[in-house]
């Protein structure tokens, strides 16, 4: 073991060089997917790329693990020359804990189905917490690391009245009080932690304050609804107030196209098909069609869930026996008011007794950042399956497959 160990730690100095290079290789890629990953507005302007990107920034975190066994080997060493020099010794721990952390979360969350909605739920905070905490720490350090900030004739930031002579090197008076504050790659340091916190500080305590408020993102999400419907649904007793007491959580909102809006004008639900009856509604009859509530979770494919919705609506297989389903039928397709996003049930999916045709969520009309006036919920299956802006359903003959499933996500939504 010791003779190995002496072959790996051979030209330790160079390959501590390398390690270094590719673990920062590894650190921008996975930066640069993720942030894509995180924004919502890359999933239309991306389409199906945005699940290469995905599988990118799983390879590539999965393949990180290499770099930190591999520095572990060294570490020994490393450790000895570091001896003394406290700084660099916590900048070794940060950045290991940094990549173990994201290492182990990502596993997890890439291995969603296995673990569960709440162990995904939990590794999605971490990995977002390290990647708010972690990012900024990198792009610090790799900046300060530069070249240019370690030239040795670097001039002296001072204070006070600099005594007679001239240049650079003149005396410091002695009533000035102490000479030298900091050097200048200490200031230059400093001022780039400052920007760096500056720029990242907002967009962190906005993530922080969502973690923490649990239902904040859904009533700024009622506060700023364009849609414009009249009359608004009255809350049946179960929802006002609601069931399940309220969510716990917070949505993040994802959108494949700009998020439509609506008013009574442009505002329309269709069954059709093959169906005995074509059936269709205005808002004024949609709205009056009589509705049950129901309490059930919500769970994104991504990672993260809403527990605890009260949603009011129409069972899905209730409008099917409204419209009556004809022999040839096998698969009920459900359109996007955004005209772009499908997705589909089979018959025995869609006879599930808790699928749901939404207009309210936890006593209140379902606002259109979060799919409202009407959205489909499917509890039982993650949420690509749970159509947003729904406005028509139709029965057909064939298989259908939706818009994340063409672009990769299986067809078998079940959580």
């Amino acid at each position: 073991m010791q003779k190995w160990l002496a072959r790996i730690r051979k030209g330790y100095g160079k390959k501590l060089t390398s390690l270094h290079a590719w673990n920062g290789w590894i650190v921008v890629i996975l930066a640069f997917t993720g942030l894509i990953l995180f924004q919502g507005l890359w999933r239309g302007i991306l389409g199906e790329g945005r699940v290469l990107i995905r599988e990118l920034h799983i390879v590539v975190g999965i393949a990180s693990l290499v770099p930190v066994v591999y520095y572990l080997l060294l570490a020994g060493k490393h450790w000895k020359q570091l001896r003394g020099k406290a700084w660099q010794k916590v900048n070794v721990v940060i950045v290991l804990a940094l990549l173990v952390g994201w290492l182990l979360s990502g596993l997890l969350l890439w291995q969603f189905r296995a673990v569960g909605p709440r162990w995904s739920g939990h590794a999605l905070q971490v990995h977002d917490l390290l990647t708010w905490i972690g990012l900024p720490y990198v792009i610090y350090h790799s900046i300060t690391r530069l070249k240019w900030l370690k030239e040795p004739h670097r001039r002296t930031v001072k204070t006070g009245r600099v005594s007679e002579g001239t240049g650079a090197r003149a005396a410091v008076h002695p009533a000035a009080g102490p000479g030298a504050v900091m050097t200048r790659s200490t200031f230059i340091k400093t001022a780039i932690g400052a920007g760096i916190a500056i720029t990242v500080g907002p967009s962190f305590l906005n993530w922080l304050g969502n973690q923490l408020s649990g239902g904040t993102t859904f009533d700024e999400a009622v506060a700023t609804d364009a849609n414009k419907l009249l009359p608004a649904p009255a809350p049946m007793p179960g929802s006002s107030p609601p069931i399940g007491g309220g969510s716990k959580g917070s949505f993040r909102i994802y959108t494949v196209t700009p998020i439509p809006k609506f008013d009574n004008a442009s505002f329309s639900f269709t069954i059709d098909g093959l169906v005995e009856k074509k059936l269709q509604w205005n808002w004024e009859q949609f709205v009056a069609l009589k509705r049950e509530v129901q309490v059930s979770d919500f769970h994104c494919v991504t990672g993260w869930s809403v527990y605890n919705n009260t949603w009011e609506g129409i069972k899905l297989k209730d409008f099917l026996k409204m419209a009556g389903v004809k022999p040839g039928a096998k698969t009920v397709k459900f359109y996007s008011g955004d005209g772009v996003y499908t997705d589909a049930l089979t018959l025995e999916q869609a006879d599930m007794d808790d699928v749901l045709v939404a207009v309210m969520h936890d006593g209140k009309p379902i606002p259109s950042d979060l799919g409202g006036p009407v959205r489909l919920v499917v509890p039982k299956m993650y949420t690509y399956k749970s159509v947003k802006w729904l406005n028509r359903i139709e029965l057909i003959d064939g298989e259908h497959i939706g818009y994340w499933e063409q672009r990769g996500y299986s067809n078998d939504a079940w959580v």
